[in-house]
């Protein structure tokens, strides 16, 4: 849903950056409920924080994930599953991806014509996947 969202060209007239694009569509597929200002705290991870570090398809993935599964009054155990949610989605996308660093994915993937279109895809469904995966775990402990 996010994927086919941003493979439509969603955030493009906007100039959303892709930290921006993964938020931004996962707030509208999931239902976030996340308001213009809570948005714009993704606008600095683009460009792996402008400094090329973690990819910020990536950054804006674990946003994401804080939204939907960390819980507010956690204990050890919670923070621990999280933790490990966290993990699950950039381990996965690394093993797609082998980085999850901006500089040498865009090295690897980025062109003139789609600029990193391919890595935030990427992201995109990687984080699809896990999102599914936890909400069908929490459906089977209801």
């Amino acid at each position: 849903m996010m994927k086919e969202l941003i493979e439509q060209g969603y955030g493009t007239d906007l100039k959303l950056n892709c930290a921006e694009k993964i938020l931004y569509s996962a707030n509208e597929v999931y239902n976030l409920g996340l308001d213009s200002e809570a948005l714009k705290l993704a606008a600095g991870f683009g460009g792996g924080m402008a400094i090329e570090s973690t990819c910020g398809a990536l950054t804006g993935g674990v946003m994401v994930l804080g939204k939907l599964f960390k819980p507010i009054n956690k204990t050890k155990e919670e923070n621990e599953y999280f933790r490990g949610i966290i993990k699950s989605f950039l381990d996965a996308f690394r093993k797609d991806m082998n980085n999850i660093d901006c500089a040498p994915l865009k090295k690897e993937y980025r062109t003139e014509e789609k600029g990193c279109n391919g890595i935030i895809l990427k992201a995109a469904e990687v984080l699809e996947m896990i999102i599914n995966k936890e909400l069908e775990k929490a459906k089977k402990k209801s």
